[in-house]
């Protein structure tokens, strides 16, 4: 065989070669792509599920915030009211007539004397508590063999009401103490109201 035989057999061989690499590359390319194409529109599902998840998530977070929002505000709407009930209620206590002020302290002090040998501290400025009202409490007591309530030389700072001490043991009665009481009660019903459901 000539040279130039030689020659145009290699060159067919290696042109033969070239076209079956080529032809494989490009099957691997054309794989390789859908393969490509398939993990993009994966991607792209995934990133709207997840997207979606998002706003919905975002969604509700906005909305639990929003609910919570209005729930601070309706409680502390329900605060400013009860601050001004129970303000009015104390004004209205320490404002009775005398009459029913005094009737009001002897259904205290008989409903909180444990023993009947307490004595009863009342406010700087009171007046209306005194030794008739106590004996007319004693007199209530005696019945069940209490009845030695005293008023005390001491005084405190109180807007209303009393203070039964005996020894180190004292029982606070006062108007203040009894609202807010009262205004815990009514707190808390309110609050299982507000957050119930």
């Amino acid at each position: 065989m000539d040279a130039q035989k030689v020659i145009e057999k290699i060159l067919s061989d290696a042109k033969a070669e070239a076209a079956k690499i080529d032809s494989e590359v490009r099957e691997k390319q054309a794989g390789e792509q859908a393969g490509l194409e398939q993990q993009l529109t994966d991607y792209r599902a995934q990133t709207k599920a997840l997207a979606e998840k998002a706003g919905k998530d975002e969604k509700l977070h906005i909305l639990a915030a929003a609910r919570m929002q209005i729930a601070k505000e309706y409680l502390a709407e329900k605060r400013k009211i009860l601050d001004e009930v129970f303000e009015q209620a104390r004004r209205r206590v320490q404002s009775l007539p005398d009459g029913e002020y005094r009737g009001l302290m002897v259904q205290l002090m008989v409903a909180a004397a444990e023993t009947g040998e307490q004595e009863v501290v009342i406010g700087n400025k009171e007046s209306r508590i005194d030794d008739s009202l106590l004996q007319e409490v004693n007199g209530k007591l005696a019945a069940s063999g209490k009845g030695n309530l005293r008023l005390s030389e001491h005084r405190q700072n109180l807007a209303g009401g009393f203070i039964l001490k005996r020894g180190k043991i004292k029982t606070n009665v006062s108007i203040d103490v009894l609202l807010d009481r009262a205004r815990k009660e009514l707190e808390i019903e309110l609050a299982g109201r507000l957050f119930a459901g």
